[in-house]
Formats: C-alpha cells, structure tokens, sequence
C-alpha cells in the first residue's frame, strides 16, 4: 500500500521535532482549538502518519481515529501511542488504510471533525479525496485541511536568493519539497472552489509557517521558541502576514 509520499518516509522522520515540524504541529494545534466543538466529539483524523495532531487531541478529551497508508509511520504512532496513560489509549483508534477506502467502507460513520493535513500536496488529482473528506464528515461538522500555499510558491526560494526557482515558481504550482518529493501547491480559491462542489463551505483560514519556512529542515528549536510560536501564531490569522503563508490551514464546514 504506497502513495506519492511512501518513498520520502525516512527523510520525513528525520525532520520530526525540529523546527519547522514544531511550528506546524503547534500553529495547527492552537488554529484547531480555536475551530473545534468542545470533547467528547469523535474526529477523525486522515492521513494521521506518525499521529501527533491525533495524540494531541486524544489527551484533550477527544475521541480520534486516525488513518494512514504507511506502516512504518503507523508503528511510530502506535509506540507512542503505547506510553499514554490508559484513559487516552482508549480514546484513539489507528488503521492503516487509504483515505478513498475508508469513505467507502460500510460501518464508518461520518464525524464531527475531519482532519486532512499534508495530503492534497501528493495527490495529481484532489478530488477524490476531498469526496473521501465530504463523505466522512457529518452533517454540521468541520473538514480541517492542511496545504502548500499556491499563491506565496516563489516566497521560500525568493527569501533564499534562488532565483531561477523564484522565476519557475510564479507560473506553477509543482515545486519539490524539503524531503525530495515532486509535490503540488494549492491557491486558496480553487480549493474553496473544489470544496463547495463538494458541499463544504470555508467559513476560516489560517497560514501556517510565515517566518520560519527558510530554517534549514535539520533546526533546532531556539531559547525564544514560545515567543517565536506567539508571532507565528498571530501572523497566521492577520492580513497580510498570512497570505504568505509557506502552508494553508482551511476550516470548512457542511451544512446541517
């Protein structure tokens, strides 16, 4: 069971925890909180990989199932998982699985919460998976997706002073990511477009990663990292920091 992510893994886990994986995992915690209904709801979270947003959230109260292709990032999350005290292991359910099966199966019903982070940016077509999202969200609920910004693309090579790529990045929306992976970025009205046909309305965003998207992937976390955090975060919900964002966070909701 592969995707377009499966041969980049190692790269991936290498990053885990450094500094640029820490700013997104947190800006999407504290951008989630503010948009989520109070526990116990059931979410489920697609695409979990190595489960931090799910552990996150299992430890706030909240009932998770997280999903994903990969073994190996699965047993990471599922180690974790293991040194959690009981009450948040009963809490979380890990399947491995891909996202467009899931929505297909009988016997898994629609959720309060969606998550899709990291995802759309290896698919060639999204719009099987947004389906996947839309059907697994329940009437009333919130699809929480996470994607590569299409309208900053050529901010991270301009800030670099790589200017054939910045040049390259103006008309596209194809770039090669962090871990070696060809990859896909996403313009915040097409993809509120997409989701609307698919009967989710953006009702929020946020940009995720304005200042820190240029640290070299092996960073360490800084001594100032929550003052860091405090103007990631505030740049990630005010015009026009966020437009710039290196990453989208969209909140979509279905009508009920």
């Amino acid at each position: 069971m592969s995707t377009g992510f499966t041969g980049a893994e190692r790269n991936w886990q290498a990053r885990l925890g450094k500094l640029r994986d820490v700013v997104r995992q947190e800006l999407v915690a504290r951008q989630l909180a503010a948009e989520l209904p109070p526990p116990p709801v059931r979410i489920i979270d697609l695409g979990c990989g190595q489960g931090t947003q799910a552990l996150r959230l299992a430890r706030r109260g909240y009932e998770v199932t997280g999903v994903d292709a990969s073994q190996d990032l699965l047993a990471r999350f599922e180690r974790d998982l293991a040194a959690e005290p009981t009450e948040v292991r009963a809490r979380v359910r890990v399947e491995r699985d891909l996202i467009e099966n899931l929505a297909e199966r009988s016997g898994v019903p629609p959720a309060l919460a969606v998550l899709c982070h990291g995802v759309l940016m290896y698919l060639a077509d999204p719009d099987p998976v947004l389906r996947a999202i839309a059907r697994l969200t329940a009437p009333g609920g919130m699809a929480s997706l996470l994607v590569r910004n299409g309208d900053a693309l050529a901010m991270r090579a301009g800030l670099r002073a790589e200017w054939a790529a910045c040049a390259k990045a103006f008309g596209s929306l194809g770039y090669v990511n962090r871990i070696g992976v060809t990859a896909r970025a996403h313009r915040r009205a097409d993809l509120t477009a997409r989701l609307a046909r698919h009967g989710l309305e953006v009702t929020a965003w946020y940009g995720v990663r304005v200042f820190t998207d240029t640290a070299r992937g092996d960073a360490e976390l800084p001594a100032d990292i929550e003052a860091l955090l405090g103007c990631e975060e505030r740049a990630g919900r005010t015009d026009p920091y966020r437009q710039v964002a290196a990453l989208l966070h969209l909140i979509a909701r279905r009508r009920g």
